[in-house]
């Protein structure tokens, strides 16, 4: 059966999942694109459902992806499928998936780790950039302590281009981060506009520690700190700090480049 009506109850059941405490309620969240739900499959996330509507297709492979889902399809006309999508642009592609395991228990990390913990983190777009840039970088994990922003929002996965099932992530309080790194004798490098050191100065290893661009690190956080580095700045006279996600990225490619 093919839904064409915007007034369809399943369709208002999916428009729910873009607020919080539907995804919390269900355990479910959601995910769009082709690129995304391929990333989804391929890292063997549960998908429920996969809505599908083929007027917007942009290619030729949405078939097979279709097939290798393993859900349940569902087909939608084009005005159902606007009423769905997120996206200005929707490409004919939408996954109802289960939420995955975001406990510190899951994680796993190699000898030399090298993990991205940002910390109240607002904007899904930040922390979805985080995301990819830690998958781009080889990190080990992204830990996101004291979650302001939920993992599971639509546009965090959007701007993660579905890295965030590639990269293993983990959802705790900072007090609980804090030990979990300190019980695995994971140096803590926390990213401060206030510290003597600069990145250039100081090994940039372990827990690479980010922090909200308005408030910054919490005290218990820059306590916990093995060393507190800044980026320098030499135009610090016209702006006194980078976007979140900025900082992550030079953070990481930091260490990286110090490794090679």
């Amino acid at each position: 059966m093919k839904i064409t009506s915007t007034a369809n109850p399943r369709v208002k059941d999916l428009v729910r999942l873009r607020n919080r405490r539907a995804r919390n309620e269900t355990g479910l969240f959601i995910v769009e694109g082709f690129r995304e739900i391929r990333r989804a499959i391929d890292h063997k996330i549960v998908i429920r459902e996969l809505w599908v509507c083929p007027e917007l297709f942009l290619g030729e492979q949405e078939g097979e992806l279709v097939e290798r889902s393993g859900a349940e399809i569902v087909e939608a006309s084009v005005e159902p499928f606007r009423k769905i999508a997120y996206r200005d642009r929707p490409e004919g592609l939408l996954a109802v998936c289960e939420q995955f395991d975001t406990t510190l228990e899951h994680l796993r990390v190699s000898d030399t780790p090298l993990v991205l913990v940002v910390e109240a983190i607002e904007k899904p777009g930040n922390l979805g950039t985080m995301i990819r840039t830690a998958t781009a970088a080889n990190a080990d994990a992204v830990i996101v302590a004291d979650q302001t922003t939920d993992v599971f929002n639509p546009n965090v996965v959007r701007a993660s281009i579905g890295t965030i099932f590639a990269t293993p992530i983990a959802v705790c309080s900072s007090d609980d981060a804090i030990a979990w790194l300190q019980h695995k004798n994971i140096p803590i490098c926390a990213a401060t506009p206030n510290a003597e050191t600069s990145i250039w100065d100081a090994r940039i290893d372990g827990a690479l520690v980010v922090g909200a661009e308005q408030y910054g690190l919490s005290e218990q956080m820059l306590d916990a700190a093995d060393v507190k580095v800044r980026i320098p700045m030499p135009g610090d006279d016209e702006i006194d700090s980078l976007n979140a996600a900025t900082s992550a990225s030079i953070l990481l490619f930091e260490a990286l480049r110090q490794r090679s």
